[in-house]
């Protein structure tokens, strides 16, 4: 098996060889696809990659786009990528991806409004027909991400809903569990968790421990880390665990936000990005306003589940989107969307955006080692992660 990297900015999407023992990445080549590079997710052949992409903007924008696609793409022997079959076009701009445990389906969500669909994945990996939906399923607001269970008999999609805003009233957020079966979904629990319907809860990402019935979820709005049970093919109503994943403690108000969620691959630890890019006006410029980005880690007890914070790694950057761990569990690789002016003295000095590498230590702890400064341009390093290739 061989590792390498993959890192996306606007509508490329750059392989880099990864050398572990040396923690280094070294960039090899890249290939265009249709627009911006919005998720990706590997095939169980561990020969193809998915790919959603779209030119809308992001977030809760008035920019709706019109180029959403769904792309398989063949990986050679050294990682280099090539288009394999036609894409697939999408109703709306993307949020999230992923296939079902068997590669045969590629469940999709749209964050606005919120939607799902499936699509079917041919025995050659090009991508097939959509399957049709129950049209009464709940879809929640603003969903943004939607994963199988390790049974592969259940989907959870997170519906993050939204903030309040000066004139609009929160919008709740949930868990949305629903059964699944030759493509086909069908509704199995709504889980509004908090005892408020939802309100007071953002919910971002998720993800399950590889040998324990423990799911983790980064809680984007309330800066939160949640654990959950899995109970047969949903979760526990609410944690059983419930923490929070800055050092500091931010109101509603403040633009701080949970990110991206990964378990170690032994399940002994589990991560969660911190977020802030919000500005404000020093002499002329917009610089940082202020706020955390690191990478949460949490210990995770073997007997019970619970995580316990030992560190706040710093990634020398600011707003870590997406973060991933090499399958052997020694990297992980954080990388943030984009630059940042930060105040400096009396001055202004620019932080671009950057490919952060750390070795994770036995207990699970981050050390840095090194920075790859990445020039985006006016587009955003939105996606990253490590692909085990046979």
């Amino acid at each position: 098996m061989t590792t390498v990297f993959y890192q996306s900015v606007g509508n490329r999407l750059t392989h880099w060889d990864v050398d572990l023992a040396a923690a280094t990445l070294t960039p090899r080549g890249s290939i265009e696809l249709p627009s911006n590079v919005q998720y990706v997710w590997p095939h169980p052949t561990r020969k193809l990659l998915t790919v959603t992409t779209s030119d809308a903007a992001s977030g809760n924008t008035p920019n709706p786009g019109n180029l959403h696609r769904l792309c398989a793409l063949r990986i050679d022997a050294n990682g280099t990528l090539s288009l394999h079959g036609e894409p697939a076009a999408l109703p709306q701009r993307p949020i999230h991806h992923s296939l079902d445990a068997t590669g045969r389906y590629a469940l999709i969500c749209y964050n606005t409004p919120s939607h799902l669909t499936v699509h079917r994945v041919n025995d050659d990996g090009t991508i097939g027909s959509l399957v049709e939906q129950p049209a009464d399923l709940d879809l929640g607001i603003y969903a943004h991400q939607i994963l199988m269970t390790p049974s592969n008999r259940s989907v959870v999609m997170i519906a993050r809903g939204n903030r309040p805003e000066s004139e609009k009233p929160e919008d709740p957020g949930a868990l949305k569990i629903y059964a699944f079966a030759d493509g086909r979904l069908s509704p199995l629990a709504n889980l509004p968790v908090g005892g408020r319907g939802g309100h007071g809860y953002g919910p971002r990402h998720l993800d399950f421990h590889p040998s324990q019935p423990w799911v983790y979820v980064s809680v984007e709005s309330q800066n939160e880390l949640h654990m959950h049970r899995l109970d047969g093919e949903t979760l526990s109503p609410e944690p059983l665990y419930q923490l929070r994943s800055t050092v500091g403690t931010y109101d509603i108000s403040f633009p701080q936000a949970a990110g991206g969620i990964h378990v170690h691959p032994d399940g002994r630890a589990v991560y969660v990005s911190n977020r802030a890019n919000a500005t404000v006006d020093f002499n002329g410029k917009r610089v940082f306003r202020g706020g955390e980005n690191n990478i949460a880690v949490f210990a995770i007890d073997p007997s019970t589940g619970e995580p316990r914070p030992i560190q706040h790694a710093d990634p020398q950057s600011f707003h870590v989107r997406t973060f991933s761990i090499d399958p052997s569990g020694s990297l992980l690789v954080a990388a943030s969307i984009a630059g940042l002016d930060v105040r400096d003295g009396e001055t202004a000095r620019h932080v671009p955006a950057a490919l952060t590498v750390f070795r994770i230590a036995d207990d699970g702890s981050l050390t840095f080692v090194r920075k790859y400064d990445v020039e985006v341009g006016d587009k955003y390093q939105w996606w990253t992660g490590f692909v085990a290739i046979a």
